[in-house]
């Protein structure tokens, strides 16, 4: 008997990169004789779904949903009414899929259009499904060639590509009303459902991208900024993700750090050689300032491209990480490439990664070049340490990774970041704070004039420190795993700890082309991954119970401090240092004890479910028996107002709900856990919170308190979904 699409008979070797496990015979409900397979993926198929993940699908990977297969369909087309097979076979395991095939027929269609369950339904606009054609052809034109004419068929709207043999297509009602398939050799001969007409809404159409809720809404502003108020929310509501995004890319920044420095006498000579001041204009920022997606993101460069106050070893500290976070957010929404340059220059990473003074090798001593910025550009700020396909994969080479780069070209490379230093020119010693603002110079008689080789890249002898600089930034900005290896710590940042191969894909090739053949521009890349199917389709990430990420401590802490409007009257933003783990958040902004941030984006936390399903979880390596009650201890004295100098939250908004339990924790859910906390869990809180009388101002506030130190404890806040 012949087994349909992929075709193969029971004696025969089932298609390249399919592997049939487990067989088993059944009959479905109208008495059909019906062979079940699991076919395990990999190779060619694998790789196919893949690379359909580039084409925009939140769920066109290996972990697709497969349908009947729609010869079955064709030829026993009553077999798929609202009574019969309802279609979705997934296993749900990584690099697995089910394929249906009904053993009593022949191959004699491919059409899409029979190949879902149909049931009675309203009818949805063909406009979204042409807007989607549309798109897709112009982004992903190796997959979906050319402008082909729609072909309509029962409630099914489709596409065909006769040549790469795909399907594209839309259903427009019944069971898969607005869902979003694809057919063809790129999903090795399976229709796939690879997501809904709303999941694509931001990519295909930003301007028309809205969040039909005010959860959905909090979840946006949870990923792009470090916490939001009821009034954030109301005012996203009246408008579109796109426009929002557009409209905080253009705000401008407030007051520098460095100026907030100077104009409250930190300059004073008695800071010279410590850091005071330093958390002060750092908590002012990220919980005062307007501009709310600069500093999610600017928060997120600096846990990239490293620096802490820790270890800089020079006078006026607090200054140089000053000076390093304006850099970072003048090109907050920039070209990577001028940020890299830009924070090479800058004397915060100069003393931090030791080349200031960087002299060359000396023949006579033997002492070479510093080479630790070398090291840690390519490591850790720009291409990584194995070779990456664009979707963040490794390249294997006889099954084993490859190195980006080897020892020689590290050697290389710090040839390069020779004879740059801090710039005193027309400065009395010692030395005022203001040189701690001025990008390196050149120092000429410590420069390598000589030849320097790095990263298949040779630098002519006699070239200028200038041009080498320019030479060896733009090797490792156009290095092919710089996208992937940037792209994958980013959404890891603001969206999910492990993010598809799709979506790092998709991203990375934004990085790569704009659309207006620019490379590196982060505006477009920070808009792609929040707008990104996998990112906006809440329905996706309920169903895959590896999205999400842990929120860090001190974003814990920034989402009630921004949430309730804290402020500081003195404007002295007396938090401190809060990285004591037994006392405090066990983290402080610009304090990491290494180059390798306050934990790492490969983190697996050892013996746990995470580590069994091959998963990361970067921010549990801040998470132990200690951090945890020292993080509820914490926040409970900060919400109360102690310990945090004289800022207080607003608490009005909440003080008026307080009377009532449930709408005041309904409202906390929202604010801070995106209403992520679950039914069962508020009736639990409710029945605590109703334990404390409100008959008195006091009583009114200590459940306030109550309901909110609950919520900021809940794992259903701590993980960000």
């Amino acid at each position: 008997m012949k087994f349909s699409s992929p075709e193969f008979t029971q004696d025969e070797k089932p298609p390249e990169g399919f592997q049939v496990n487990r067989p088993s015979l059944e009959q479905d409900q109208q008495g059909v004789e019906v062979r079940w397979f699991e076919l395990g993926l990999s190779g060619p198929a694998l790789a196919a779904l893949s690379a359909l993940t580039g084409c925009g699908g939140a769920l066109m990977d290996s972990g697709a949903q497969v349908l009947p297969d729609p010869s079955r369909a064709v030829n026993r087309f009553e077999l798929l009414t609202s009574n019969g097979p309802q279609g979705l076979d997934a296993t749900g395991q990584s690099n697995r899929v089910f394929l249906r095939a009904a053993v009593t027929t022949q191959a004699t269609s491919a059409s899409l259009t029979t190949a879902v369950p149909i049931s009675a339904s309203t009818s949805a606009s063909s406009t979204d499904a042409n807007a989607l054609f549309n798109w897709a052809e112009q982004q992903y034109p190796s997959l979906f060639p050319g402008v082909k004419a729609n072909i309509t068929s029962g409630v099914y709207l489709y596409r065909y590509y006769p040549e790469t043999k795909n399907y594209l297509g839309v259903g427009l009602s019944g069971d898969a009303l607005g869902n979003v398939y694809v057919l063809g050799p790129l999903s090795g001969g399976v229709l796939a459902l690879v997501g809904t007409l709303q999941g694509f809404a931001c990519q295909v159409s930003g301007g028309a991208c809205t969040l039909s809720s005010a959860n959905d809404a909090a979840r946006f502003l949870s990923q792009a900024t470090l916490g939001y108020t009821r009034a954030d929310l109301n005012k996203l509501s009246q408008t579109t993700i796109s426009q929002w995004l557009d409209a905080q890319f253009t705000l401008p920044t407030s007051t520098s750090y460095f100026s907030w420095l100077l104009a409250n006498g930190y300059d004073s000579s008695s800071n010279e050689n410590n850091t005071t001041g330093m958390d002060n204009m750092v908590w002012k920022k990220l919980i005062s300032s307007p501009d709310a997606l600069r500093q999610k993101i600017v928060q997120a460069y600096s846990e990239i491209w490293v620096v802490s106050v820790l270890g800089i070893n020079a006078s006026w500290r607090q200054f140089s990480i000053a000076n390093y976070l304006d850099v970072l957010e003048a090109n907050a929404f920039g070209n990577f490439r001028t940020l890299l340059e830009q924070i090479t220059k800058t004397p915060a990473m100069a003393y931090y990664l030791t080349y200031q003074g960087n002299v060359k090798a000396n023949t006579t001593t033997g002492s070479e070049p510093d080479e630790n910025y070398a090291r840690e550009l390519m490591q850790l700020f720009s291409i990584g340490l194995l070779n990456l396909n664009n979707d963040g994969s490794l390249q294997l080479v006889n099954g084993q990774p490859v190195q980006t780069y080897a020892q020689s070209d590290v050697s290389g490379l710090a040839r390069v970041f020779t004879g740059w230093s801090i710039d005193t020119h027309g400065l009395g010693t010692p030395y005022g704070s203001v040189y701690q603002q001025r990008p390196l110079v050149q120092v000429s008689s410590k420069y390598e004039t000589g030849a320097k080789s790095f990263l298949g890249v040779t630098i002519a002898a006699g070239t200028s420190a200038e041009q080498s600089l320019k030479i060896a930034l733009d090797t490792v900005f156009n290095h092919a795993n710089t996208a992937p290896f940037v792209s994958r710590q980013l959404i890891q940042k603001l969206v999910t700890s492990n993010p598809s191969g799709g979506y790092i894909n998709r991203v990375a090739s934004v990085f790569i082309n704009n659309g207006a053949a620019v490379r590196g521009d982060l505006k477009a890349v920070i808009k792609a991954i929040l707008m990104d199917p996998e990112a906006r389709d809440m329905s996706l990430a309920q169903q895959n119970n590896s999205f999400g990420k842990v929120r860090e401590p001190i974003h814990r802490f920034l989402s009630w401090a921004r949430a309730f409007n804290a402020n500081s009257p003195t404007d002295v933003w007396a938090i401190g240092d809060v990285s004591n783990a037994g006392s405090a958040l066990g983290q402080s902004p610009m304090r990491s004890p290494t180059v390798f941030n306050f934990y790492r984006p490969g983190y697996v936390p050892a013996n746990t479910s995470i580590a069994n399903a091959g998963l990361v979880a970067p921010e549990f390596q801040l998470i132990d028996e200690t951090t945890v009650p020292a993080y509820v201890n914490y926040m409970q004295r900060a919400i109360a107002g102690t310990g945090v100098g004289d800022v207080r939250a607003d608490y009005s908004l909440l003080q008026a709900l307080a009377p009532n339990s449930s709408a005041l924790l309904a409202e906390i859910n929202t604010l801070l856990a995106c209403g992520e906390v679950d039914a069962p869990t508020l009736a639990n809180f409710k029945a605590a919170l109703d334990t404390i009388s409100v008959t008195t101002a006091t009583g009114v506030m200590n459940r306030i308190y109550a309901a909110l130190i609950l919520v900021l404890a809940s794992p259903q806040f701590i993980v960000q979904k």
